[in-house]
């Protein structure tokens, strides 16, 4: 994946475990939690694919 996909991806993760996070069920802000713990990840990777592509 390029370096636009991986970030747009991960903002999509990062809003939807925002949103499991405002649910009343404990389980499934958990999986909010991971989920926006995920996007951050897939942001990271798609700023480092940048830098190296920059190189």
């Amino acid at each position: 994946m390029g370096e636009f996909t991986d970030k747009l991806k991960g903002n999509a993760n990062q809003a939807i475990g925002d949103m499991k996070q405002h649910s009343a069920d404990p389980a499934v802000r958990d999986e909010g939690d991971a989920q926006k713990l995920k996007g951050s990840g897939q942001e990271l990777k798609g700023k480092v694919k940048g830098v190296i592509n920059k190189l």
